[in-house]
């Protein structure tokens, strides 16, 4: 039987953030918070009309986007979806796929990812790009370790294809 854990209450400003590039993220349930590593929670901001990732797919764990506020954009395989604050889009493990901000105005989503631990996968990205813009050959090594595969080759065809932007938001 798993230990009692106390109720977790989690603020707007509650939970270590930090920035993925071209969109944010905040940590609000890490895996070891859940029953069995169920799953995790995080939080990602993004800037108008930023594309969030290359084209990518999990070998691991379902994602599951609930827009909080904004228009959100995804490709999932060869559909395009668009999703508005309260819609959930399910992206499943195996599918290539991608999102982005799809208005004018900032968009923020809550990510449950199932089962949890790739939330990891953004904690090193933070931590490896605090001193600054990392590239490729930086992201690569950590993403494999995570059984993600990315399509770094899409970012351009994507950015002109829904009029998006990729990397830092300017200041």
């Amino acid at each position: 039987m798993a230990a009692q854990t106390a109720p977790k209450i989690v603020g707007p400003r509650d939970g270590k953030a930090g920035s993925l590039g071209s969109i944010g993220v905040r940590f609000m349930i890490d895996t070891e918070e859940t029953h069995d590593g169920g799953f995790s929670l995080v939080e990602h901001p993004m800037p108008p009309r930023a594309l969030a990732a290359p084209l990518h797919r999990h070998s691991r764990e379902d994602e599951y986007s609930y827009v909080l506020e904004g228009r959100m954009g995804a490709l999932l395989g060869d559909e395009v979806v668009y999703a508005e604050a309260g819609d959930l889009v399910h992206k499943p493990r195996e599918q290539w796929h991608t999102f982005w901000n799809a208005g004018d105005e900032p968009c923020r989503i809550l990510e449950i990812i199932a089962p949890g631990g790739f939330e990891r996968y953004f904690d090193e990205l933070v931590d490896a790009g605090a001193a600054g813009p990392i590239g490729p050959e930086q992201v690569a090594p950590i993403a494999a370790r995570y059984g993600l595969e990315l399509d770094f080759a899409s970012i351009p065809a994507l950015c002109e294809r829904f009029g998006l932007t990729f990397g830092p938001a300017p200041s």
